[in-house]
């Protein structure tokens, strides 16, 4: 295994990591299977493991795996999304001081580790000050809870800014991002990328098969899946998509290469990604993407992904993808009616 440095935080990961969400119960999995899971990902090699305090009994499944070999492991978890625990409060999410300090102990205790290697804010919280988040976050290093933070889905803008604020208030800063990537997926191509780069940041990708979208078992015109089938075309809400995918299992034929491999390989091409996480269900999916850990592509490979998913693009949107306020709320793109009629 060809470990990676994690941004410059001096840790170094896998360029494969593991994400727990399937590890959940309520996910149809077994945790003593989930467990067998991970334990096999560990002896390949793989030493970064991903959770998130929304993902169900996702931690506890995680901390049982880690039993007794927690010190060699990277552990990744996240905060900011309401809470798993059935509290549905106004307080009890967010990047608030108030709910961080309250979230961290709860992942804390669910992990049964006194540490967290990398402590992520799931989604942006635009109500609340960065200057708030990046202080409390900063004491958590200091004291020991964590020892590294950082983002997931971060707009380049957002992440520009926090960097900004925590040099000017001699706060820790945001040492990683976790976007959204894939063939399918290329937007952080374009500004979040090249700001992570410049600032050093790791970056974890989650999605490099798309949702399913790049395993080959999806394809137009067969009944295959069909479920799952009629599910991402309507939840990515194109045709396109399925286009995309013809071409790109005609290129891996001719390339000699199964889908998972080519795109799991595309994913930790690109320099400014550290890891990219994969998301098994079962043992057998795990050693199919295990096979190819070794893979590369050369360049006529990645020109021909060029031409058919330029780069900087994406195709579809995903139903997961953070979308700011200034979208999502009405009220923000129109003046009021008084100053609308005063035109």
């Amino acid at each position: 295994m060809q470990y990676r440095n994690l941004g410059r935080t001096g840790i170094k990961v896998s360029p494969y990591g593991l994400g727990a969400l399937m590890f959940a119960t309520q996910m149809g999995n077994d945790p003593q299977d989930s467990i067998r899971i991970i334990h096999r990902a560990l002896d390949a090699g793989i030493n970064l493991v991903d959770t998130a305090d929304v993902y169900a009994d996702s931690e506890e499944v995680v901390a049982k795996a880690l039993a007794g070999r927690r010190d060699n492991v990277v552990l990744t978890t996240k905060f900011g999304l309401p809470d798993r625990g059935g509290v549905d409060g106004p307080n009890q999410q967010g990047a608030s001081r108030r709910w961080i300090m309250t979230a961290v102990e709860n992942s804390l205790r669910r992990l049964g580790t006194d540490y967290i290697d990398v402590y992520q804010l799931q989604r942006p919280d635009p109500d609340t000050d960065v200057e708030e988040t990046l202080s409390a976050l900063t004491d958590l290093v200091r004291a020991g809870k964590i020892r590294a933070f950082g983002t997931s889905t971060m707009p380049a803008s957002d992440l520009v800014e926090a960097h900004a604020v925590a040099e000017q208030r001699g706060l820790q800063r945001f040492r990683t991002e976790q976007p959204p990537y894939s063939i399918l997926t290329r937007g952080i191509e374009r500004e979040v990328l090249p700001v992570a780069q410049r600032y050093g940041m790791g970056v974890l990708v989650w999605g490099p098969l798309a949702q399913g979208m790049l395993t080959g078992r999806v394809r137009r015109g067969q009944d295959t899946d069909v479920i799952r089938a009629r599910f991402l075309t309507r939840a990515f809400g194109d045709e396109q998509r399925l286009d995309a995918v013809e071409n790109l299992i005609t290129l891996a034929d001719e390339a000699g290469l199964s889908m998972p491999h080519l795109a799991m390989a595309f994913a930790i091409s690109h320099p400014g990604v550290t890891s990219a996480l994969l998301g098994p269900r079962t043992m057998q999916h795990l050693d199919d993407l295990l096979a190819g850990l070794e893979t590369t592509l050369p360049d006529d490979v990645l020109d021909r992904i060029d031409e058919i998913v330029p780069p900087g693009t994406d195709i579809g949107v995903l139903d997961q993808a953070y979308l700011p306020p200034a979208i999502t709320t009405t009220a923000l793109r129109r003046r009021p009616p008084a100053e609308r009629s005063a035109v």
